[in-house]
């Protein structure tokens, strides 16, 4: 079974930087688009960055372009997402998802967009 797990997440200012981290295991990201997606108080999931494992494509909402990168580690196991500038409306909890067979440029496109693996969450919080 494919996990996923989340971290990173934490208090900051507004202005502040965090970096959040999501690893899986057994497996490595190889053929998967794996994406960001953030969850606000009253809001729906919406997803804000997406890494393909096969070429390093990436997708970025406009909400966080220009302030965040999403990135992936060498060994493919870790894909890691920096966030600066940050501002309280990027206050939610932090999922990671991968599916495999999709990339970047399609998820949204989607059900679901075509994540086949989701991560428990972690809880970003930006005081004003």
């Amino acid at each position: 079974e494919v996990q996923l797990v989340e971290s990173g997440g934490g208090l900051v200012q507004a202005g502040g930087s965090l970096t959040l981290s999501c690893v899986i295991s057994p497996n490595d990201f190889d053929g998967y688009a794996i994406g960001w997606f953030r969850q606000a108080p009253g809001k729906e999931r919406e997803r804000i960055s997406a890494i393909s494992g096969f070429n390093g494509d990436t997708y970025y909402a406009n909400s966080v372009k220009g302030r965040f990168t999403i990135s992936m580690d060498n060994s493919k196991t870790t894909v890691y997402l920096q966030m600066n500038s940050l501002a309280p409306e990027d206050t939610g909890v932090y999922y990671c998802a991968a599916g495999l067979g999709t990339t970047p440029q399609t998820m949204g496109m989607l059900e679901d967009y075509g994540m086949d693996y989701w991560g428990e969450g972690t809880l970003v919080t930006v005081s004003s």
